[in-house]
């Protein structure tokens, strides 16, 4: 009996059954509300619409670079959906992020020169 918990103690969850930490999915949620504003805007002056469904490759650029999956990402969001206290830090932390993404560079470090010190 000891040998069965230890074995599924020792279990791993599959990578796609896990939540992405809050700062992954931060991440990774405003680089797709990014990639969705790109499509909207471009597919806006696109009349023959030729590119369509290409949000979707976008998704999956974007998955890529955070190493996730489609069904990771979003069974990760289901959850801060339903979990109200993290999903609330986590649209918060978005928008710290992008208030910072705002905000000029800091200037560059003035050199005195040694004369003058």
């Amino acid at each position: 009996m000891v040998i069965a918990v230890l074995i599924l103690a020792c279990k791993r969850t599959p990578k796609d059954q896990e939540i992405l930490p809050i700062n992954t999915m931060k991440l990774a949620m405003w680089d797709m509300m990014r990639a969705d504003e790109w499509y909207t805007q471009t597919t806006l002056k696109d009349t023959l619409n030729l590119r369509k469904k290409e949000n979707i490759q976008l998704y999956e650029q974007v998955f890529a670079i955070h190493g996730t999956t489609r069904k990771q990402f979003y069974n990760s969001y289901q959850y801060y959906e339903t979990h109200p206290k993290e999903f609330k830090v986590l649209m918060d932390s978005i928008y710290a992020y992008t208030e910072r993404l705002k905000l000029p560079p800091p200037p560059p470090p003035v050199k005195i020169p040694k004369s003058q010190r």
